[in-house]
């Protein structure tokens, strides 16, 4: 039985995300996330029908005179190469790529889980930085292997996840596939992973995290930039 998420963007997120003005990192985080919420996708489609009403209601704006030659002129010129793939691309079939990187993810990475880059992180965590936004921005996918514990730590910003695959949880709860965690200054944590299998999370965050326990061997430049 396929679970539905039961942990969402909140309203405004999603309102900014309909009308074009949330950033690429945190709206990757989203639309990844409607492949897996129906109800945020309807959500997202009312509102970008009110949105459409207003731009209706809207008086038509001048434009010049040149404006649309300038436009076929455009549409002329020969498209820009497509984002390359990070090495060691995979064929997109594989059963990894269709089981936990639904689009529009999948277009980003281009390959399947398990062709990945990872780079270890912790002990039993590692990391991709997918390259998406500019810092202080970072987009990374994150995996933690089952029943890791990760160090208790603080936020210095915001820090959005969504579960790919395997889930976690904290004091606030249980964290499943397709489910959105939005974590801020006030959480001070230590996620722990499920046992029966790795946990995979796509992370965006705008600042460092602040470790509050563990050895000084954590306190890694991959964690603090």
């Amino acid at each position: 039985m396929i679970r539905n998420p039961t942990h969402h963007p909140d309203r405004e997120m999603l309102l900014d995300y309909a009308d074009g003005s949330l950033g690429e990192p945190a709206a990757l985080v989203v639309a990844t996330h409607l492949a897996f919420c129906p109800g945020c996708r309807q959500q997202v489609a009312d509102l970008e029908a009110i949105g459409g009403a207003f731009l209706e209601e809207e008086e038509p704006f001048p434009v010049s005179a040149d404006c649309l030659p300038g436009l076929l002129a455009r549409l002329d010129e020969p498209a820009g190469a497509a984002a390359a793939p990070l090495p060691g691309a995979a064929r997109r079939s594989e059963a990894a790529d269709l089981t936990y990187l639904p689009e529009p993810l999948r277009s980003y990475i281009g390959m399947p889980l398990s062709a990945l880059p990872w780079q270890p992180l912790l002990e039993g965590i590692d990391e991709v930085d997918l390259g998406v936004g500019r810092p202080p921005m970072r987009t990374r996918l994150i995996r933690v292997a089952a029943g890791t514990v990760f160090p208790r730590h603080g936020h210095t910003g915001m820090e959005l996840n969504l579960v790919l695959a395997g889930g976690y949880h904290d004091p606030r709860g249980s964290f499943q596939r397709g489910d959105v965690v939005v974590d801020d200054p006030s959480i001070n944590h230590s996620p722990v992973a499920d046992l029966r299998e790795s946990c995979v999370c796509l992370s965006v965050t705008d600042a460092p995290l602040c470790l509050v326990e563990g050895p000084a061997c954590f306190l890694k430049p991959s964690i603090r930039s």
